[in-house]
């Protein structure tokens, strides 16, 4: 007999309809032998409704009241599913968040999972009953010890359900859902979209942050790090859906559910080349030109940024072995001869990288690492971020003083440092899936000072209000007087907050400002077999500038290559990245 934890959305139970056909799913289920946690939202569009009601009252009503309200959403669609249960002669009780022992952080509106005190819930299982929860939602003690009701954020029934999985050593965790898994893109936006049978939690941590509504990045954070078993499936249907797959083996701890410790890997890659193309044409098909060459003269290449500057010229950045820095120059002065601009080359870098998951969806965590290299005067040459990595070159001989640093700053263990790792080759795709976001703004901060701690101060700015930022990219050529400029991404919806957050840091660094880009959309495309694929990006920019859309920025991890382009061109790089890789039907 397995336990399983099956999560329902909220357009699975929009309807008494659609409760009575969730009961149904239950009964089945239940008759092959389950035992059964099943974990709710509120009945369709209900959570926003609620909040409509109190934006009429308020325009900002404070957080505790919000939960509160919004707390009671789930509690009737709970309660409805117990009756269409009881009327089906399934033995059933619906719990709130407090009731089932859901513990959190004392904050409200995106309160993290501390701990689940599983003792009632197990009772009732071994009573037979059908445990019905209240997502999206626990319990906190005040600052004067009593209880406090929390909600969890958006996705946060997903987070419920996979919590509780955990804290239970389910057999699995089913997302159900109305779309019938995890699918290569949106398929509103790219009609041959198809159905994946399985995707690491790495790769669905990436599409998840890049705009990918399926599952919530905090709920596959928890699969990930805990080796749940987690499925996405329809609940219109009974076909088997998408499993995510996990190496996690971490143990609950005293930290918290959610709150252990995010970093979890660090590594260190010795012998790399920087090159750097400073002013090439900023137009279609420049970036496909270069890594085509690259890539057809055999030269592997590692980290990718590009960012655009005033007249319209871009600044390129990437990175190879030492052992083919010979042949990449030669492949350069090709390319620079045909397109003009100019070239540096400086060898003897390393590269540092720290890996967990959600680091981006933390804003502390980058902002730690690099303040702890610039503490010990390391500079930082080129950077490169995604979900799930955090990469900077810096010189060599800083290699081991920084490799010191980081572990002892994320308190890591010998066996959570790798020098050197071997790349090993693998049978997944290079492409798994991609994605389009188009709830990006693009800020440039004009004039930084070139020294150690630049980086880390303008992260910890923005980390100290809670932003998170995405892509973050150092400009290669100088101004003057000595400074660069920085460009990252970040939300729409932060973009006023980071004026406010960066104003008393700029005032410190004398003719800096904040300058806003045009509006962007940000194309990403991720896939497991990147590392082991050569010319991954180069076939991306290459679709891209066959639709004559213009590159603005680059950023790649490990997984994931992402370009920032016209916010007008965002649909057609979609289906034209999709298409590129073969990933429709």
């Amino acid at each position: 007999m397995a336990l399983l934890v099956q999560k329902f959305g909220g357009t699975s139970v929009g309807s008494v309809g659609r409760i009575k056909a969730v009961a149904q799913k239950i009964l089945a289920s239940k008759e092959n032998g389950n035992d059964l946690v099943v974990v709710l939202s509120a009945m369709g569009n209900t959570t926003d409704e609620l909040t409509k009601l109190a934006k009429e009252l308020s325009n900002k009503p404070p957080q505790r009241e919000l939960d509160m309200l919004l707390a009671t959403g789930e509690q009737v669609s709970i309660a409805l599913l117990s009756i269409a249960l009881h009327e089906l002669g399934i033995q059933s009780l619906s719990m709130t968040g407090t009731q089932v022992g859901i513990v959190t952080e004392s904050s409200h509106g995106r309160a993290r999972i501390l701990e689940v005190r599983t003792e009632r819930i197990k009772a009732r299982i071994a009573e037979g009953q059908v445990v019905v929860v209240a997502g999206f939602q626990g319990t906190s003690l005040g600052t004067e010890g009593t209880a406090e009701i929390t909600t969890l954020g958006r996705g946060g029934s997903d987070t419920s359900a996979v919590a509780l999985a955990t804290a239970l050593e389910a057999e699995a965790c089913e997302i159900y859902t109305d779309v019938p898994g995890v699918l290569t893109t949106d398929p509103r936006k790219v009609k041959d979209a198809k159905l994946m049978e399985k995707i690491s939690c790495d790769e669905m941590l990436e599409l998840a942050s890049l705009g990918a509504a399926v599952l919530h990045p905090r709920a596959v954070e928890i699969a990930r790090n805990y080796g749940i078993k987690l499925i996405v499936k329809s609940s219109w249907s009974d076909e088997p859906g998408t499993t995510l797959t996990s190496q996690g083996s971490r143990t609950l701890g005293r930290d918290g559910l959610e709150l252990g410790k995010p970093v979890d890997g660090l590594e260190l890659v010795e012998a790399q080349a920087v090159f750097a193309l400073s002013h090439v044409p900023d137009q279609p098909g420049v970036a496909a030109d270069l890594f085509e060459t690259l890539s057809k003269g055999g030269v592997n290449v590692d980290l990718i940024i590009q960012s655009t500057h005033e007249g319209k010229s871009n600044d390129i950045t990437f990175t190879v072995c030492e052992k083919d820095l010979t042949k990449a120059h030669r492949l350069c002065e090709k390319i620079i001869k045909k397109l003009g601009g100019q070239l540096s080359i400086q060898n003897n870098m390393t590269k540092l990288s720290i890996r967990g998951a959600g680091i981006m969806g933390r804003p502390g965590i980058a902002a730690k690492l690099f303040e702890n290299l610039s503490r010990n005067g390391i500079n930082l040459r080129v950077i490169a971020t995604s979900e799930v990595k955090v990469s900077c070159i810096i010189e060599a001989n800083y290699g081991n003083k920084a490799l010191r640093t980081v572990s002892e700053a994320f308190e890591l263990t010998d066996n959570q440092i790798q020098t050197n790792p071997i790349i090993e080759e693998t049978e997944e795709p290079e492409v798994r899936g991609v994605a389009m976001d188009p709830d990006q703004a693009q800020l440039s901060v004009c004039k930084v000072p070139d020294k150690p701690g630049t980086a880390a101060s303008l992260c910890s700015a923005l980390a100290d209000s809670g932003i998170s930022i995405d892509s973050i990219v150092q400009s290669e050529r100088l101004h003057h007087d000595g400074s660069r400029d920085i460009s990252f991404t970040l939300k729409k919806e932060d973009r006023n907050s980071a004026d406010k957050a960066l104003a008393p840091l700029l005032s410190q660094w004398n003719g800096s400002q904040l300058r806003e880009g045009a509006p962007i959309t940000r194309i990403s495309a991720v896939g497991a077999g990147m590392p082991t694929t050569p010319g991954t990006a180069a076939r991306m920019f290459r679709a891209l500038a066959n639709a004559n859309i213009n590159i603005e920025m680059i950023a790649t991890s490990e997984i994931r290559t992402s370009c920032i382009v016209s916010q007008n061109d965002g649909l057609t790089g979609l289906q034209v990245v999709h298409n590129c890789f073969k990933l429709g039907e």
